[in-house]
């Protein structure tokens, strides 16, 4: 019979409504059970697309046994970390501060009012990996809390005090990050770099957008030297051997969620869809830096792909698919050369010298052993030396390679497709929106802003009322209050889309959210935003999120969007909150930069010049001028092309007269407007850096 799971609409709890476990959802129906019965609860965390949830469910979940003890001692708590991403964070700061590491699934323990005893991830269902079987756990801490009360609710509160110290924690005077603050940070991320195959440290490896976002940012200002090329030569080397490995899907496009090993090539396999959106952004930063179609094969190809497997009707995009088929992890990837020989007939070796498949392959289910090893496919050779190799000029090693690729993407389409996370989420598609409007902006592709326009307007009408937001929607119902993120990357796309579009309303939404952050989610205290809003459910703390996980933090997102809104609505005082937000943080920054990618893109901004540029005429008139700017990579620079009376005060005495006029100025002070192109991009050159 299901449980209580059966009722709710996240495709995770769903994964686990016939558990003999008797699962409750977060909430206060079992926080009263807890508290009449006197049992701690078991809170077991995790999302759909991840391995090891899948293991440990299949494992302890589903067994009869284990439920039983389960069931007989706690009170069960199943979340979707994506769902409620502030319970998540909550209790990934206790396990943290008990373990010293973390992640999922995560297995905590509470008491009745919801202080942590303790915690784990994943525990085997007997004693291995160095770790207690889950038995175990269950029947030691169900004696501890029967024998030894106050010494787990001595515990419990400790943990406690301790968590709402570190989320109210002091960071230092604020001060001014300084432009040698910053070389100093890129000195780091040096110290840490791997030359051969990019990335930062040796495995596992995750590709971290907002770092290299900010290296990015850092070589741009800086125009020159040896710290500027230092930073751009550890961004495109990370990027390029990310593109080559097996981290990103070679037939279907995207990226898998990081990489076990240092090369970028064995993956854990679920895709993400905030992982693709954010690297969708920084593969066409690099094509706008480099004019290499390698990076901008990697964005159509990865654009393609959220199309077509993670675009709901209504406009949404899908959270994640799993890493996962027929209970194998990486099944749909993965090929041997006798399938090669069967899909490819006499093209089978030249693809797999290609693709890198050979009988020994590269990777192995260890819990499927009988599945055999096979090929995650990469692409290691130099397409010039592989050409050459073969007898082939360019031209045609892309027309084999692409004929090749269709007929291996249509047979992997006639596999069990891994799983799908069907809800859709506010921030991650905040985050959707702006590498579709970017790319399309930079590509001149009037479809990828159209579907991030579409997505606009999907989440204006299921997920926001006028005032509010909301942060998870599944099959019509939208539910769960707006958290910072959602607010502050949704704010962030809304620019990408206004800059794409010219269209003010999307700039005036996103001044709306910004101005729902600053009721709800500032502290008054100290200026810093709270990742949940005021009102909202009661934790055992309230936290700021600073540092940057697989997303930005939303503390860091939030001063981003503060610097852009205030650069176009003139409103110096939102410039001064990003300020402060950077200053607050001086010691976090210089002292763990890698951490704080998104904060030192703010600070690389605020060092950077006031720079901008208002096109003001008919839309017809301004494209070639915008087409001008958005060849160019310019991240600090102020773009704003609409019709003469746009309501912002950057087009106030630009009227643009009867043709398109382009007006440039930089930190204060004007140049003479243009109404050519070659005039603009003599500005834009005489403006630059270095």
């Amino acid at each position: 019979m299901p449980n209580r799971l059966a009722a709710e609409t996240s495709p995770y709890l769903l994964q686990h409504k016939d558990n003999p476990v008797d699962w409750y959802p977060w909430g206060e129906e079992a926080f009263e059970k807890a508290r009449a019965e006197d049992k701690p609860i078991l809170l077991s965390v995790g999302y759909s697309a991840c391995h090891w949830c899948h293991v440990m469910a299949h494992e302890s979940f589903e067994s009869e046994a284990t439920a039983e003890l389960m069931n007989q001692w706690f009170v069960n708590v199943k979340v979707d970390r994506e769902e409620r991403p502030d319970v998540d964070s909550v209790y990934m700061t206790a396990i943290q501060a008990m373990t010293g590491s973390g992640g999922w699934p995560m297995t905590v323990f509470l008491t009745p009012d919801l202080r942590p005893f303790y915690a784990g991830t994943y525990f085997p269902p007997t004693d291995g990996h160095g770790r207690p079987g889950f038995p175990r756990v269950l029947e030691a801490l169900h004696d501890a809390w029967k024998d030894e009360r106050p010494r787990i609710l001595s515990s419990a509160e400790g943990i406690t005090d301790h968590i709402a110290a570190l989320a109210n924690r002091h960071t230092g005077t604020p001060a001014p990050v300084s432009a040698a603050d910053a070389e100093a940070a890129v000195a780091t991320f040096a110290a840490s770099f791997d030359p051969e195959f990019g990335g930062f440290g040796q495995a596992p490896k995750f590709p971290s957008p907002p770092n290299l976002e900010f290296l990015l940012v850092h070589h741009a200002r800086t125009g020159g030297g040896s710290a500027s090329h230092r930073s751009l030569d550890m961004a495109l080397t990370t990027l390029v051997r990310m593109a080559q490995g097996g981290m990103y899907d070679h037939l279907g496009g995207g990226f898998a969620r990081y990489s076990v090993d240092r090369y970028w090539l064995v993956p854990h396999f679920e895709k993400m869809l905030y992982d693709n959106a954010q690297l969708v952004r920084t593969y066409t930063h690099a094509f706008q830096l480099t004019r290499d179609p390698f990076f901008a094969s990697v964005v159509e190809d990865t654009l393609a792909y959220l199309q077509r497997e993670m675009l709901d009707p209504s406009g949404g995009f899908y959270a994640a698919q799993d890493a996962d088929s027929e209970g194998i992890e990486g099944k749909f990837f993965v090929w041997t050369p006798e399938e090669f020989r069967d899909v490819l007939g006499s093209d089978a070796g030249f693809a797999a010298d290609w693709f890198g498949v050979t009988e020994r392959g590269n990777f192995e289910d260890p819990h499927h052993q009988e599945f055999g090893r096979r090929t995650v496919l990469a692409t290691w050779e130099p397409a010039d030396a592989f050409a050459e190799k073969h007898g082939l000029s360019d031209g045609e090693r892309v027309a084999r390679l692409a004929l090749i690729r269709g007929k291996l993407f249509a047979a992997r389409e006639q596999r069990v497709h891994p799983g799908l996370d069907d809800k859709v989420l506010t921030a991650w598609n905040g985050l959707t929106i702006g590498a579709f409007a970017e790319a399309g902006r930079v590509f001149r592709n009037p479809h990828w802003i159209s579907v991030a326009a579409g997505c606009a307007a999907f989440l204006g009408e299921a997920m926001w009322d006028g005032q509010r937001l909301r942060h998870t929607w599944k099959d019509g119902i939208s539910k769960v209050d707006g958290m910072l993120e959602d607010y502050a990357y949704l704010g962030l796309g809304l620019v990408d889309l206004y800059r794409a579009t010219g269209e003010i309303a999307h700039l005036a939404w996103a001044r709306d959210l910004f101005g729902t952050m600053l009721e709800r989610f500032r502290d008054p205290a100290d200026g810093l935003f709270f990742e949940t809003p005021e009102g909202a459910e009661h934790l055992i703390v309230r936290q700021k999120a600073f540092f940057d996980s697989a997303t930005p933090g939303g503390c860091s997102a939030a001063a981003l969007l503060a610097f852009w809104l205030g650069r176009y609505f003139g409103r110096e005082e939102w410039i001064g909150i990003a300020t402060d937000i950077v200053a607050s943080q001086r010691d976090m920054l210089t002292g763990a930069p890698t951490g704080f990618g998104t904060l030192w893109q703010v600070a690389e901004l605020l060092l950077a010049p006031r720079q901008e540029v208002v096109i003001a005429g008919t839309s017809d008139r301004r494209e070639p001028f915008e087409a001008a700017v958005s060849n160019r990579y310019i991240p600090w620079l102020v773009l704003a092309a609409g019709a003469p009376g746009t309501p912002l005060p950057l087009f106030h005495g630009r009227d643009g007269g009867a043709e398109a006029m382009a007006y440039v100025c930089e930190d204060m002070v004007c140049q003479l407007p243009v109404d050519n192109v070659p005039g603009l991009i003599e500005q834009l050159h005489q403006a630059a850096p270095g």
